[in-house]
């Protein structure tokens, strides 16, 4: 920015010159409309003070309406499980035995009986029902944390191009406040006579970009304030700003750690491993069809007047025998079994997927990382020192306002290159804690870079 200073010092100086000659109607017109167009950009829109990561995280987890779904669906799983094991509900029987037909009014001639049955399944089967019920639990709740850790990571995605919209604007309005200058100083020399019309024309050009520049980062914040205001459940237009720096990290883990973080974090791999463990006690419950299930009755019963005991009392027990239904009860097994291998191999392919996931997040985190250093290290320097030699070749008359003018745009393109590259680094380290299922504890644990 030292380059930029000088610039407009050296810009202001030449200000005082008088305008003898008058101005081109058209290159005038063209310059004033592109000013007004640059100064109508949206201001960022503010509600209080600026929010940070943590803030917006905490209000994400929080207030997501994504969130409170996936909440009440363990809710729900947890509600299922005192059913899950119960008993069949009892039965009340009433039996009027030997009703004489002369006479169906007169119950005093019958046996009347009152009973109670309950079934009860056969051994081990209550106890795999609850279990399997435990794991639906279990997988909802697995459910949960990658639904929020989804929501975290959209959430830093959003709100590194939240903060890069308004670094851009910030750009922006730097670039803008000199081109002005630079294009005064133009119109001031070309009414001299001092410099060609093409001069005020190339000015005009690189006006233009800027305004072009400007219309897409309107945009950008735009979208980003939404996407952001959505996900912590606010008015998507409701006014929005964000703090934070723009880290670029020291070494990225390796992928054999991350592998093995996902293996013991990643939320879904947890679910399908949850999942596949659900099926084989599936598999072991269908096989406990051939196990028989009871059923147990006892009962009052009230004889006719004429016996010598007219009060009885009945005990009944009677079972399945699943063994006279083999057809039934081996589909239910083959069945079943298949399922498990099916849900073993599911998971598999979700390892797999994972490990590649996070091959590719890594790869991309580098490239950007270097490319993020390329800019910090080299090209802006490296273009703010062109910059810096173009001013003093122009004080000096050794070089036209076009040079000028090509090194100042020069830096505008790398400075927005370089929010562009640190955007992209922040975006795949967050692909990266997706892949690895949880934060990275290199990553937290290295200092950023100065913010631009």
């Amino acid at each position: 920015m030292k380059a930029f200073i000088s610039l407009l010092c050296l810009l202001l100086a030449a200000a005082p010159a008088a305008i003898s000659r008058a101005e081109t109607p058209t290159a005038s017109d063209g310059l004033a409309a592109l000013a007004a167009l640059l100064a109508q950009h949206n201001a960022p829109q503010q509600s209080g003070p600026a929010l940070t990561l943590d803030e917006v995280e905490q209000i994400a987890l929080t207030a997501n309406p994504e969130i409170e779904v996936a909440v009440r669906h363990v809710v729900s799983a947890q509600a299922s499980i005192p059913a899950a094991g119960a008993l069949d509900d009892p039965i009340a029987m009433y039996r009027a035995w030997g009703v004489p037909l002369q006479q169906p009014w007169n119950y005093n001639q019958a046996q009347n009986m009152f009973s109670l049955s309950q079934s009860l399944p056969g051994p081990g089967k209550r106890a795999l029902r609850t279990s399997m019920a435990e794991s639906d639990v279990d997988v909802a709740k697995a459910q949960l944390d990658q639904v929020r850790l989804d929501v975290r990571i959209r959430v830093r995605k959003a709100f590194d191009d939240m903060l890069r919209a308004q670094d851009e604007m910030r750009f922006h309005d730097q670039h803008v406040a000199i081109a002005n200058q630079a294009i005064e100083a133009a119109r001031i020399k070309y009414a001299v006579g001092k410099v060609p019309q093409q001069d005020l024309l190339k000015a005009q050009v690189a006006l233009t970009r800027l305004a072009e520049h400007m219309i897409r980062f309107d945009q950008d914040a735009d979208l980003a304030r939404a996407n952001l205001n959505t996900l912590m459940a606010r008015n998507p237009d409701a006014p929005l700003s964000v703090a934070g720096d723009y880290a670029v990290l020291g070494p990225l883990p390796q992928a054999q750690a991350l592998q093995e973080q996902a293996i013991q974090s990643r939320p879904d791999l947890l679910a399908a491993r949850l999942a596949a463990a659900r099926s084989h006690k599936e598999q072991a419950l269908a096989k406990k069809a051939y196990v028989p299930d009871f059923t147990f009755s006892a009962g009052y019963m009230l004889m006719q007047p004429s016996t010598d005991m007219r009060n009885d009392y009945m005990v009944e027990g009677s079972m399945n025998l699943p063994w006279l239904n083999h057809r039934k009860h081996d589909s239910e097994i083959a069945e079943s079994t298949a399922k498990a291998t099916e849900q073993d191999a599911e998971l598999n392919a979700m390892r797999n997927a994972a490990f590649g996931q996070i091959q590719e997040a890594l790869v991309q985190a580098q490239a950007a990382q270097k490319l993020a250093r390329m800019y910090h290290d080299d090209l802006r320097p490296q273009a703010e020192a062109t910059l810096q030699s173009s001013i003093i070749a122009y004080e000096n008359d050794k070089t036209e306002f076009l040079d000028l003018l090509d090194s100042q745009m020069t830096v505008v393109d790398i400075d927005l290159a370089w929010l562009q590259a640190v955007g992209d680094f922040d975006a795949r380290l967050a692909d990266l804690e997706l892949a690895a299922g949880a934060p990275l504890d290199s990553v937290n644990s290295a200092a950023p870079e100065v913010k631009p």
